[in-house]
């Protein structure tokens, strides 16, 4: 054997290694990594109809309709009667035209002991001093969504100038002196026409 056949010889088992190291079979992906894939997935697609049961049953009070929010987070009313009568919030309309609106949302909680009764007064006041109230009665101590149509303001004739709204806890609607009241999703809503 000479030099030329000695190269070809080791070129050739060189070769043949190198082209038996590409041939290996592909690896299987290990059952972890499937297992957590499908645990991956499933939470995922959990979560996902969690909160889309979730904003659907938040909106659903709004029954397709057009809305306005007035305040953006959750607003604290705490009533301590001594020596006070009433305890409010109240948010600022500045001459707002409600004339195409239909009604309030909002959301509310009363977050006192569980034995205190709470009936709020919610107000609106336009620019004619023209008052009208609602009074939402017995409170609920886990969050409860309310809409109120503006039929339901009887003295309330002109809603083209918006003074205030106003949500209100007065001594003689409580059964105990002190507690709290949370209010959230203050909004005024424009219902859509044929819905």
């Amino acid at each position: 054997m000479d030099k030329k056949d000695i190269y070809e010889h080791l070129a050739r088992i060189y070769l043949e290694a190198s082209s038996k190291k590409g041939k290996e079979p592909a690896k299987r992906p290990s059952k972890f990594l499937k297992n957590s894939f499908i645990i991956i997935s499933v939470l995922t697609f959990g979560t996902l109809i969690f909160l889309l049961a979730d904003l659907y049953k938040s909106r659903k009070v709004l029954n397709s309709g057009i809305s306005l929010v007035l305040v953006e987070e959750a607003v604290k009313v705490n009533f301590h009667f001594d020596p006070a009568k009433k305890e409010s919030y109240s948010v600022n309309l500045n001459n707002l035209d409600l004339s195409e609106y239909t009604g309030l949302i909002f959301s509310v909680k009363n977050s006192s002991s569980k034995d205190t009764q709470v009936t709020m007064k919610v107000e609106f006041a336009n620019s004619f001093n023209e008052r009208a109230e609602v009074y939402v009665k017995n409170l609920a101590g886990g969050w409860q969504d309310y809409k109120i149509d503006f039929s339901e303001f009887k003295n309330m004739s002109d809603w083209s100038k918006m003074k205030e709204l106003s949500f209100v806890v007065e001594e003689w609607n409580v059964t105990s002196k002190k507690g709290v009241v949370y209010l959230d999703n203050i909004m005024l809503v424009k219902e859509k026409k044929g819905g």
